[in-house]
């Protein structure tokens, strides 16, 4: 079996793919747990960031999987994706990444197992049959996907983002998503800044809406500023009722870590 030490893994045996998937993903979390006070954590936890940063609509599950089997995967898709979405071909002899992927189905509204396993349950639901159910998530398969450097074709269309240390309208997009995610934000001059050498606080309720109030000290360094605000929006959404003081540096790693990602996925350089 794989751990995190491993620079890749497969899944090739069909038969115990969904067991060593699983069993990949525990070893890789407790190892890092383990390892807490290594050095080589923080090297190996941001490499972890780096690959959420590229794939940010993936579950944690999937990420770990993409690192542990392809570390320096960029974009994946399935076979029939890259052919029909993209216009592009999987290689041939590439090995397959395998991720989770949803198995979506009709879903009893009292249970939620799909019609078969219904049958087969002791949930008593007949208010509607089966054909006029909705449909949800019922469970996880093994699916394969492949990165694009394991295929050729047209090349693929690049996101108009932000170069590298420019943050371009990023704080102007990050302030106006601010109603979206809950929170009060002010801008505020150096000259009215009253929270010492913080670049940023998220520490009580705007009087205006009640919302958690994020304050920013204003600077010209606007990639700077849009990692601040990200970094407390993470806190605001994470945060903001929890008064545990001892779980402070743990909080402060997440909204870091957010803060990291978000950044990275708009070409910021959040090295620091």
């Amino acid at each position: 079996m794989a751990t995190a030490s491993d620079t890749s893994v497969s899944f090739t045996e069909t038969d115990t793919r969904q067991n060593e998937m699983n069993r990949t993903i525990k070893a890789w979390i407790d190892e890092l747990v383990e390892r807490v006070d290594n050095a080589q954590t923080s090297a190996e936890f941001q490499e972890w960031l780096d690959v959420q940063s590229r794939f940010h609509d993936y579950s944690y599950r999937n990420t770990l999987l993409i690192k542990q089997q392809c570390p320096e995967a960029t974009r994946v898709a399935g076979y029939r994706a890259w052919q029909e979405d993209f216009n592009r071909h999987v290689k041939e002899g590439e090995q397959a990444i395998w991720i989770w992927a949803p198995i979506i189905t009709k879903q009893c509204p009292e249970c939620e197992n799909s019609p078969s396993y219904h049958e087969d349950s002791d949930c008593e639901y007949d208010e509607t049959s089966p054909e006029e159910w909705s449909e949800g998530v019922v469970g996880f398969k093994p699916a394969p996907v492949f990165d694009v450097s394991q295929t050729d074709g047209e090349p693929l269309p690049e996101l108009d983002r932000a170069a590298t240390g420019e943050a371009g309208d990023l704080v102007s997009q990050l302030m106006e998503a601010a109603d979206q995610v809950g929170v009060t934000v002010r801008i505020v001059p150096e000259s009215e800044w009253s929270h010492g050498t913080a670049k940023g606080v998220c520490e009580k309720r705007s009087l205006y809406d009640g919302h958690p109030l994020v304050e920013i000290l204003d600077r010209s360094n606007q990639a700077d500023l849009a990692r601040t605000l990200v970094h407390e929006y993470a806190h605001a959404l994470l945060h903001f009722t929890v008064d545990d003081n001892s779980k402070r540096s743990k909080r402060e790693v997440e909204a870091e870590a957010v803060a990291y990602i978000v950044g990275r996925y708009y070409g910021l350089d959040t090295s620091g």
